[in-house]
């Protein structure tokens, strides 16, 4: 079934956020709590699943929700309708630094796969579903890439990656090795599979985990230079643990010893004999 063909726009550098417009009638699909603005001619409708055309009645409205909860995204997901006879526009913000990706899924043969958390908005009858990896090796150790999104239609996804986005066109045979946080999509036809960095020194000290995943062309890979995860892991060890003082001491002298510690310091007189 055709989706709706919408135009969009890009903003921002750092922190983006896309503009959708909307022509009478058509429709929008955003991720739940992915909405920024929109005019007041939009209607907002909460739905079960993904929202797609392709799901009919309740039975296909509650496999659509089953697969988002096994990604570990909300069982609905909002459709924006644009209700008046005027263009109207909806928009919708990043959730972390990074690039916006607008993937033509019809250009992409009608289907993508990407990590569970990087789907954004899309236009209306983009289906959502899941793709597991068949091999017992990515299942066990694959972490963020083993249970991924699946994009099939043949109108615009948006897809959001954390950092510099590279997009690397595999040749047949061709072969990549990538952090497994560091991939963000990749198309059907590429082969991915997880494979041990080889050496326990390495493994134990490297400090890049003690797997990588493995893409081989032919395809398409999408790389993210900041996975979400190595973000959030940065922060908290850079949080303050305690009351008196910080994690880290980096940044600015206040941030690595806490302002509670630095006063306790200069009031109290220290601790050194």
């Amino acid at each position: 079934m055709a989706m709706d063909v919408v135009d969009f726009e890009i903003k921002g550098s750092e922190m983006q956020f896309v503009e959708i417009e909307l022509d009478p009638g058509e429709a929008a699909v955003g991720e739940a709590g992915s909405l920024m603005f929109m005019d007041a001619g939009i209607s907002m409708d909460t739905v079960f699943g993904d929202g797609s055309q392709q799901q009919g009645g309740f039975f296909g409205k509650l496999l659509g929700a089953g697969k988002r909860l096994i990604t570990g995204e909300s069982l609905f997901t909002t459709v924006y309708t644009n209700q008046v006879q005027g263009k109207q526009r909806v928009a919708f913000a990043a959730p972390y630094p990074g690039k916006i990706m607008p993937m033509d899924l019809r250009q992409l043969g009608g289907t993508l796969l990407c990590q569970k958390d990087s789907f954004l908005c899309a236009a209306r009858g983009v289906s959502l579903g899941i793709a597991f990896q068949q091999k017992l090796s990515v299942g066990f150790f694959g972490g963020e890439g083993f249970i991924m999104q699946k994009l099939e239609g043949d109108g615009l996804a948006f897809v959001h990656a954390g950092g510099t986005v590279v997009r690397r066109e595999l040749q047949p045979g061709q072969t990549l090795m990538v952090d497994t946080g560091c991939l963000v999509a990749l198309t059907p036809s590429v082969n991915f599979e997880i494979q041990y960095v080889g050496k326990i020194k390495t493994a134990l000290f490297g400090g890049e985990g003690l797997f990588f995943a493995k893409v081989s062309g032919p395809g398409t890979v999408w790389l993210q230079s900041l996975p979400f995860s190595r973000l959030a892991s940065r922060v908290f060890a850079a949080a303050p643990q305690n009351m008196g003082g910080g994690g880290r001491e980096e940044g600015s002298l206040l941030g690595g010893l806490g302002v509670g510690g630095l006063l306790g310091g200069v009031l109290g007189g220290g601790d050194d004999d």
